[in-house]
């Protein structure tokens, strides 16, 4: 498997007081003219865990909601970033699978992007967070929005079942005789053989699954998948096996796309940027300077302005090379 050293750009910060951080927030919200600096300053050099506690001490200090605040005072995309950054990371997921879900379309990349990517721990707390915040069931919401194998990959996803742990080799080649077989015959029945494997195998289990499928048909899994099938169906079986292969390239490889051809996607890059900050951020901005030479930093300061701008290069913590 490729490296296990994974990181993020985000730390909790070192001699940390939130008292003072309220304090600095609330002059900073208050003032004639909100002192946006000070605004990124604090909330993107903090941990998501130590955001909770700012907005804590604001609440008491002030008796208001610091969201609330933040929501009043900004507007646009870098409203979106700050108000991002303060729902603790399942909130923030669920958050952004409700509004991928309400109105009037349905926002696929959105679903594909988090439950093709998130653990069976990180499903658990997002589906949780989901039924608080908007008292609904997240898989009620979703078996209603979407359709066909698309609908029955998501559900078994957010199940959060997926088998944790060890590989069994033996095992392996069959399931990879299976996948091959469901990009020879696409029946009903094979599609659905196909995202069982996909959704309920563990991630050591599947990479050597795909090792197996590459010797059995001399095909990467993912170019099988392109060439079988199409739609959102496919975009999602995608998503997982590059999640298995290197979540960090997946994320790289989506920032790129968000960037690139769809013109600046705001959202995507904000969530992304936003929700991997701790956990494999630098990671992703190694793999998209490797796979794409240009660095994510080149490219955010390129189609971004502002204190937009600021708040995501402040997120991606760039080193001076990078700029």
């Amino acid at each position: 498997m490729v490296g296990n050293m994974v990181q993020g750009t985000i730390f909790p910060a070192p001699n940390f007081n939130p008292v003072m951080d309220a304090q600095l927030l609330g002059g900073a919200l208050q003032g004639f003219e909100c002192n946006k600096d000070m605004l990124i300053d604090i909330l993107t050099k903090r941990s998501n865990a130590q955001r909770q506690m700012i907005a804590g001490a604001y609440q008491s200090m002030y008796g208001r909601d610091l969201i609330a605040d933040l929501k009043e005072q900004l507007s646009s995309h870098f409203k979106e970033v700050m108000v991002g950054l303060m729902y603790p990371p399942p909130s923030y997921d669920a958050h952004e699978l409700w509004h991928a879900m309400k109105g009037a379309g349905t926002d696929e990349n959105c679903l594909i992007e988090i439950l093709a990517s998130r653990t069976n721990a990180e499903i658990f707390q997002m589906r949780e967070a989901y039924c608080l915040q908007y008292s609904n069931n997240l898989q009620e919401d979703i078996y209603s929005e979407t359709s066909g194998h698309f609908r029955d990959t998501l559900m078994n996803l957010v199940q959060g079942t997926r088998e944790e742990g060890y590989a069994d080799p033996a095992m392996a080649a069959q399931d990879a005789m299976v996948l091959w077989e469901a990009c020879q015959q696409k029946t009903g029945e094979h599609k659905t053989m196909l995202q069982m494997i996909l959704c309920n195998k563990s991630y050591p289990q599947l990479w050597l699954v795909f090792q197996e499928f590459q010797n059995i048909s001399g095909q990467d899994m993912v170019d099988a998948i392109n060439d079988c099938y199409e739609g959102y169906f496919q975009e999602l079986l995608v998503a997982i096996v590059r999640c298995v292969q290197d979540k960090a390239s997946y994320f790289a490889y989506k920032l790129y796309r968000a960037i690139h051809d769809f013109g600046f996607h705001n959202k995507t890059v904000i969530r992304i940027l936003i929700a991997r900050s701790e956990i494999d951020l630098m990671t992703i901005r190694k793999r998209y300077k490797e796979r794409f030479g240009k660095s994510l930093f080149h490219d955010i300061k390129n189609f971004a302005s502002g204190h937009y701008e600021k708040a995501l290069l402040a997120i991606c913590a760039g080193d001076v090379e990078d700029y």
